[in-house]
């Protein structure tokens, strides 16, 4: 087998983030095709992809199947990171690659919990974690969609939330629950003095958007960018020196979520995004237009918001069990 050239593996890395950020994927999205790309390379014996082909894809996406025994939606992420790889990246023909057939995503209807059942969870999710758990529930907004919100973009007057680049790099509006308003207030004005004690330890900061920080220097230091819901912890960008503060993670809310459900009892496999698609439900069975709720939810297409029709019919279909006429 060939020696690998020293670095040669990291330079394509780096071509692959450069790309990647070109195209304004999201940091997540990043971070997820290079861990497939390196894997791919490392299945392959260290070979460079462009020594590789439709066999070692083929091998490498089979071999997740049968020995890992992934999801069709993961292995069709790799499939994903790996197109974008030869396509973006490399530059190199991939008629091949859109002719590999993409694993069947089977159609499985979403975990939802009843109102009473949200309503005892959020009850036993305390702090911080609870009032995010509270604001998926009462916006429909994804768990890194409200942990990544800034504070610019709360507006109380109008009962609204900008939920800005969510899934697809779409901008959104979403509704602000009136009940929401005074507990975030309140969580906000706490936030608030922990930013002014950070800026008057030369602290302060957070990560901005795309190249933000270059055009307006200061704004990383300003009230309104700062994170709805940051960290604890500070910590020092190395490309800046910044001290600065990420947003909340996510397995702080999480876990509290889990331990919540597992106190009240339930025995559904319900998740922080369960209560995004019990958002959905509940507004259809309260009547609102489907249209809405896609919008409200960011979907582009309809036809994934219609997943939450099937779940309003009561007893299969709608249909009434001749048991109970007996």
């Amino acid at each position: 087998m060939a020696v690998p050239e020293p670095g040669r593996g990291l330079r394509l890395l780096a071509e692959l983030r450069q790309a990647l950020r070109l195209r304004h994927y999201s940091r997540r999205t990043e971070e997820v095709y290079v861990g497939w790309v390196r894997r791919f390379v490392k299945f392959s014996g260290l070979r460079h992809p462009r020594e590789l082909g439709q066999a070692e894809v083929t091998r490498f996406l089979s071999s997740l199947a049968v020995d890992r025994h992934v999801s069709a939606s993961t292995q069709n992420q790799a499939l994903g990171a790996l197109v974008f790889l030869y396509r973006d990246v490399l530059e190199a023909p991939v008629g091949w690659l859109a002719a590999l057939v993409r694993a069947k995503r089977p159609s499985r209807i979403p975990v939802l919990l009843t109102r009473d059942e949200v309503r005892k969870v959020l009850a036993r999710v305390r702090g911080t974690a609870g009032l995010v758990a509270a604001l998926l529930y009462g916006t429909g907004m994804r768990l890194l969609e409200a942990l990544q919100l800034r504070v610019k973009d709360v507006d109380f007057a109008a009962n609204e939330i900008a939920v800005r680049g969510g899934k697809g790099d779409r901008d959104r509006v979403t509704v602000l629950p009136e009940r929401l308003g005074g507990p975030l207030l309140h969580h906000l004005a706490a936030v608030r003095k922990q930013h002014e004690g950070d800026l008057a330890e030369g602290a302060g900061w957070v990560e901005l958007p795309g190249a933000l920080g270059v055009k307006y220097p200061r704004a990383g230091q300003e009230w309104g960018w700062q994170w709805a819901f940051p960290a604890t912890r500070l910590y020092e960008d190395r490309a800046t020196g910044q001290r600065r503060r990420h947003h909340l993670h996510e397995t702080v809310v999480q876990r509290a979520f889990r331990e919540a459900v597992r106190g009240v009892g339930i025995s559904k496999g319900a998740s922080c995004h369960t209560l995004r698609h019990s958002f959905a439900t509940h507004l259809l069975e309260a009547g609102y237009d489907i249209r809405t709720v896609q919008e409200l939810l960011g979907h582009a297409d309809v036809r994934t918001t219609m997943i939450y029709t099937h779940v309003l019919r009561r007893g299969g279909l709608g249909v009434r069990s001749p048991a109970d006429t007996l």
